[in-house]
């Protein structure tokens, strides 16, 4: 009996084994099919976690963060359209990394939209870091107590003797010079210094204790017997409509002692 088709059998059923093997190699080497929307090659995403800005601070902890930043700043709310006599307001919007958080404060006849205003612009990002990106509008008229938004304390309108005072530090300047203010404000359109104005200084009882004349740049500097309130007035300038008001000013006692004011003249340009 021939015996040769036996001994091919096993030859045959090792080659079988050996070709499911290669295929089965094949079918695990295969790629997995991405999940729909998804790049082939990438797994998905995972669902976002950040704030709607791009960052993980919240808008509300931003704001409040901005307006740590300086003491004049407390108090501020949102911009209300319909309040009418606004004069300080915030505005959110999405910035590169976080969030942008604008402040504004105006002054000069807020119920007909503020004559003047000043802004602030600071970028939050998800960390909580503040940068300031823009500051612009108008010179403030609280330099002598809001310091500057850094809460840095901001410098005298004129240079400080280091002997004799207490002193008053000034700054006058007339406005509006433009017909239309603009948002963000136009820097062309900030008040002019009034150079010439006399600006005179009376005590409680309305006696004159001092005079002084503003300089090229709007600015002055009077010496007064002490500490106390003393009342600040500035004379009519010819070419100007309006003249302000007399001001009330708490003056430090002391040495070389000073505080800073502004008088606002008003052009009468509407």
């Amino acid at each position: 009996m021939d015996d040769r088709p036996r001994r091919r059998r096993p030859a045959l059923l090792l080659a079988a084994l050996g070709a499911a093997a290669a295929l089965a190699g094949c079918a695990a080497a295969a790629p997995v099919p991405a999940p729909s929307g998804a790049s082939p090659g990438l797994s998905a995403a995972p669902p976002a976690t950040s704030s709607p800005a791009g960052g993980a601070i919240s808008r509300e902890d931003a704001v409040a963060t901005v307006l740590a930043l300086d003491p004049s700043f407390a108090g501020i709310g949102p911009l209300d359209p319909g309040v009418i006599g606004q004069s300080a307001w915030y505005e959110v919007l999405p910035g590169t990394v976080g969030w942008r958080v604008v402040v504004t404060k105006g002054w000069g006849d807020c119920p007909a939209g503020c004559i003047n205003r000043h802004t602030w612009t600071y970028e939050v990002d998800g960390s909580g870091s503040v940068r300031l990106v823009e500051e612009a509008g108008d010179p403030l008229p609280d330099d002598a107590s809001g310091g500057g938004a850094d809460g840095s304390p901001a410098p005298p309108p004129a240079p400080i003797p280091t002997d004799g005072g207490p002193w008053i530090a000034g700054r006058a300047v007339a406005g509006p010079v433009c017909p239309v203010e603009r948002v963000p404000p136009d820097p062309a359109c900030a008040d002019r210094p009034v150079p010439g104005a006399v600006i005179v200084v009376r005590g409680a009882a309305g006696a004159e204790v001092a005079r002084v004349t503003t300089a090229a740049d709007g600015t002055f500097l009077v010496a007064v017997p002490g500490g106390g309130t003393w009342s600040v007035e500035a004379r009519p300038v010819e070419g100007i409509l309006g003249t302000p008001a007399a001001m009330p000013v708490e003056v430090p006692d002391g040495p070389a002692a000073w505080v800073a004011v502004v008088v606002s003249y008003d052009t009468g340009i509407r």
